[in-house]
């Protein structure tokens, strides 16, 4: 995550590299661990991917940080009034998201996976399903998804992928490091 602000200069969190692979019977999301204020880094080891509902749902953020704790809980609440049903429970989010007037004011973005689906959610509303099954978001998002695309059909698991694709990051985007946490899931597509 980095900290900038072209409107008043007051710093304001918006880096960080988290990309989703589903590939071989598993969906892997991983995420760097920086934390940034302007060009100084503040945490080099953030956990910005976690486990969410009952451990069958797994989410990855960009943004600022206690925005994107309230998208988890938000999410979470979700998934409990849904069970089983993330698609329906992302819907019903970025609903909120979109509509809620505190909401509105957070600026995170995060990609979810289950079992079965894999999903981007976005402040203005939008929950993406990827083509391919593979997704970056964040300032080294990009690079990270690139690197994923040309690694997917080398004889890689989901999780190798996951983890070059980082280092790529890594190396090109100032605000992406190379302590990768990953969680993952077995996958049925």
């Amino acid at each position: 995550m980095h900290l900038t602000s072209s409107e008043d200069r007051r710093p304001s969190w918006h880096a960080t590299t988290i990309v989703t692979i589903r590939k071989g019977g598993e969906v892997v999301i991983a995420g760097d661990g920086q934390v940034s204020l302007g060009q100084t880094i503040i945490k080099a080891n953030a956990r910005k991917v976690r486990r969410l509902g009952k451990g069958d749902v797994i989410a990855g953020f960009a943004g600022a940080t206690a925005d994107a704790f309230t998208l988890f809980e938000r999410l979470e609440a979700k998934l409990e009034q849904y069970p089983g049903q993330l698609m329906r429970a992302a819907v019903e989010l970025a609903k909120d998201w979109r509509t809620d007037r505190y909401l509105r004011r957070l600026e995170a973005m995060m990609i979810v996976a289950d079992a079965t689906t894999t999903l981007v959610l976005t402040g203005t509303g939008d929950v993406l399903e990827p083509n391919d099954h593979i997704m970056g978001i964040g300032s080294g998002g990009n690079y990270a998804l690139a690197a994923a695309r040309a690694l997917a059909d080398q004889p890689l698991d989901a999780e190798a992928i996951a983890r070059r694709a980082m280092a790529i990051a890594a190396e090109i985007c100032v605000y992406t490091n190379d302590n990768v946490v990953i969680e993952k899931l077995a996958s049925t597509r």
